[in-house]
């Protein structure tokens, strides 16, 4: 079962957590299985860039983002070459490691 390092983060993961998730998980499911409450307004259909995470290891290991995805990451606040819409973003058998950006493009939080 791969491991998700989640960098730390003030709001959603002060102290940082490794977490881990079977193989084909998105990463935003995995994070909210393990009280990690990730921005995910569209509820994770790939509409929004809420979920925006990147991948600072593994990022190689998780399955090619689609068009779609590509597109709404063009959106999203602190894009970088290793972005990821986390509701998109599938685990494999490799472990990761991931950033939760600052701020997201959001106005208000949701609360799911």
């Amino acid at each position: 079962m791969p491991a998700i390092k989640v960098l730390p983060h003030a709001e959603y993961c002060p102290e940082g957590a490794l977490i881990s998730a079977p193989a084909g998980t998105s990463i935003c499911e995995a994070l909210l299985d393990n009280g990690i409450k990730i921005e995910h307004a569209c509820d994770m259909s790939c509409a929004c860039t809420t979920c925006h995470v990147i991948v600072r290891e593994g990022f190689a290991s998780l399955g090619e983002a689609e068009e779609e995805e590509e597109d709404l990451l063009d959106r999203a606040w602190g894009l970088e070459p290793q972005s990821r819409l986390s509701c998109q973003a599938i685990l494999a058998a490799q472990d990761v490691t991931i950033e939760i950006p600052k701020y997201t493009i959001n106005h208000a939080k949701e609360d799911h």
